[in-house]
């Protein structure tokens, strides 16, 4: 039995933060002091050589020399050659304290031993895929059952973007309704219909290249924590034939970047349940890392349908499910079934015997070991001494985290106002000020999220988080 119930010790204060933010983006840019950036920049000529040559070469052969969003970085990628718990190690040697944690699955930090070993197991007695039933298929559906109850039934897929993909498509085969509506500023993957308010609320469709304008017809956003707003797009939409689905991401859009208020989601079911439509928990980022019955457990909210991603493959590949209320996701069964609708998904490689075993052993021992809970403290510690020197150093910088979930905004790029004259321009700044502090970060041997989100695991000890914030005092005492 765990003695602590959630990945998290609190809830922050999201007026205060918000207020914060606000101010944050309504001054003018922080910038190093003259010289600076370019002994930082010098780290990477000097010190990352051989990660400058072969994402040089790689340029030649991969759109912008990476494979994923996560791995550019400014001025070039760095290449990774080992990861183990809270460290990485690049090609030319250089240590990193990780606080980019793959995105967040690696809660038990990198390549942890026991979930190893059982990969390995299998690897060894049937190999990774064979495109039949697996025993841990059922494994990991019973053992996340048994922590997050409103998830009766699951269909595991191959990533994130493919499960909220799966529930838009279950969610209007269920209800015959057709409208899915998002908070702006939310991430719910990269199909054509959520590639609508990316990042920044109020930007709809303007990073939709390539997708027909009929591909989005059907998406509305509404600004994050308008309580009020979501209600009047709900009860416009009963004139258009419904909503299908209310998409958020619990801890509020792009992974809390605009922190939720507590009572929020419970709010939202309240209206879900009004204009009897689906309620859809986006829980890639906070299933498990909030507590091990999800943020759902957390707010004691019941989503109709859950997204899963990242963590419940434990930071291996093939990550993603759709769970939720059995009479919703068994639309989503294999086969034709005469006279009932499908929800039609697919994928050989879904819940294949190596995402199934690492998925299902990474939960036990984030169980066994409360990695949840370890993480979250190192996020308090982590957050406490970084709001300590942007005090002592009278910056206007905004910390504040969510358990193991921490951001340190220092650009707020993704906090425009997109009403406002130059708000465009203003948003390409700021994320060039990002791209700048976390090449900062790096240089002084730490790896972040866009140089704005961290996330901490358990291996995160009292001596990993005071090293990191000797590493953060040394940048932040840089600024003009």
């Amino acid at each position: 039995m765990t003695e602590h119930k959630y990945g998290l010790t609190h809830w922050p204060d999201a007026n205060e933060i918000r207020s914060k933010l606000d101010i944050l983006v309504s001054q003018d840019l922080r910038t190093f002091k003259d010289g600076v950036m370019d002994n930082y920049l010098q780290y990477f000529e000097t010190k990352c050589q051989k990660s400058k040559e072969i994402t040089t070469l790689a340029k030649k052969f991969i759109p912008g020399g990476v494979q994923h969003n996560l791995a550019f970085n400014y001025p070039f990628p760095i290449c990774i050659e080992k990861a183990d718990g809270a460290f990485m190690w690049d090609k030319d040697g250089n240590k990193y304290i990780d606080f980019l944690q793959a995105g967040g699955p690696t809660l038990l930090g990198s390549n942890w031993k026991p979930v190893r070993d059982k990969v390995i197991d299998v690897l060894n007695s049937c190999g990774p895929v064979t495109g039949l039933f697996h025993e841990y298929e059922l494994k990991i559906a019973e053992l996340i059952n048994h922590h997050m109850p409103n998830v009766e039934m699951i269909r595991l897929l191959g990533s994130g973007t493919e499960a909220d993909m799966g529930i838009a498509r279950l969610a209007r085969v269920f209800t015959g309704k057709k409208k899915i509506i998002k908070e702006g500023g939310a991430y719910h993957g990269w199909s054509d219909q959520f590639v609508y308010g990316l990042h920044i609320p109020g930007t709809a469709d303007y990073e939709a290249h390539g997708i027909p304008h009929g591909c989005l017809k059907n998406t509305q956003e509404f600004f994050p924590n308008d309580i009020e707003e979501l209600r009047t797009l709900l009860v416009k939409n009963v004139k258009r034939g419904g909503t299908a689905a209310v998409f958020l991401e619990p801890f509020g859009p792009e992974s809390g970047t605009r922190p939720r208020d507590k009572e929020f989601c419970k709010q939202a079911r309240e209206l879900c349940d009004e204009f009897e439509t689906l309620l859809v928990f986006d829980e890639v980022v906070t299933g498990f890392r909030s507590g091990m019955g999800g943020a759902q457990g957390y707010f004691g909210v019941k989503p109709d349908l859950t997204t899963f991603g990242k963590i419940i493959a434990g930071g291996y590949p093939m990550a993603g499910g759709i769970g939720g209320r059995a009479d919703i996701v068994s639309c989503a069964a294999a086969g034709v079934e005469t006279g009932k609708q499908r929800a039609y998904v697919g994928g050989t490689l879904s819940a294949n015997p190596l995402t199934c075993v690492a998925g299902y052993w990474a939960i036990k021992e984030i169980e066994r070991t409360e990695a949840y809970y370890k993480a979250a403290l190192a996020g308090d510690r982590l957050i406490n001494g970084v709001q300590k020197l942007i005090d002592q150093f009278d910056l206007p910088f905004v910390a504040y985290n969510q358990g193991s979930l921490c951001h340190v905004e220092t650009a707020g790029a993704m906090l425009v106002d997109m009403a406002k004259n130059g708000a465009l321009e203003d948003a390409f700044s700021r994320k060039a000020a990002m791209h700048e502090i976390g090449a900062a970060y790096m240089a002084e041997g730490m790896i972040t999220l866009a140089g704005s989100r961290l996330y901490t695991n358990m291996t995160d000890t009292d001596d990993v988080i005071d090293d990191a914030l000797v590493r953060f005092e040394r940048v932040f005492s840089s600024f003009a």
